[in-house]
């Protein structure tokens, strides 16, 4: 038996293959704006969870259980946003994010791919994109109240409630007492 050629087969996948569309009673305009705003986040999500993985392997110090654990345990989170995101947008009938490229054109939170850091800078860092990606989530729980995109809004409220819990034991770590 002959084996396909494989240009040709990729090729005849992608004649067959229909645009992504999802039904649902959200305009187009909803789909749009709750699809960019979730893409986004979900662009955070990944890039916050690297970073955490990061600081999580690269960890040192008299602290470095704890704070190691803690950042896997922060990380765990982070990564489990991820698919219910992804999720939320093709529901409403949008595109989601489709590679590491589309993640680095699409984050807000920063690299840092510095050969050492302290581990309370490091511990600092994280607290500042917890927060900013409090604030973030906000801004899309806006976008989907708007639209009325009540399943949408109810996950991000847990998803804040995760971001502050992380913020503020982080908060509490890096805290200078007097």
């Amino acid at each position: 038996m002959k084996k396909p050629n494989s240009i040709k087969t990729v090729e005849l996948l992608h004649r067959r293959s229909a645009p992504l569309a999802t039904r649902t009673d959200l305009s187009a305009a909803a789909t749009k704006d709750i699809a960019a705003a979730m893409n986004a986040i979900l662009a955070d999500a990944f890039a916050l969870y690297l970073k955490t993985k990061n600081f999580h392997w690269h960890m040192s110090g008299p602290h470095f259980r704890d704070y190691h654990l803690l950042l896997d345990e922060h990380a765990d989170q982070l990564f489990a946003m991820t698919d219910p995101i992804a999720e939320r947008v093709r529901k409403v009938g949008g595109p989601t994010l489709k590679s590491i490229g589309d993640i680095s054109r699409t984050q807000r939170v920063l690299d840092n791919d510095a050969e050492y850091v302290e581990p309370l800078d490091m511990l600092a860092e994280l607290a500042e994109d917890n927060r900013s990606l409090a604030a973030r989530l906000r801004e899309a729980h806006d976008v989907c109240d708007e639209h009325r995109d009540v399943a949408t809004t109810s996950l991000i409220e847990i998803w804040i409630d995760e971001t502050e819990r992380r913020n503020w034991f982080l908060f509490e770590i890096t805290r200078r007492r007097n």
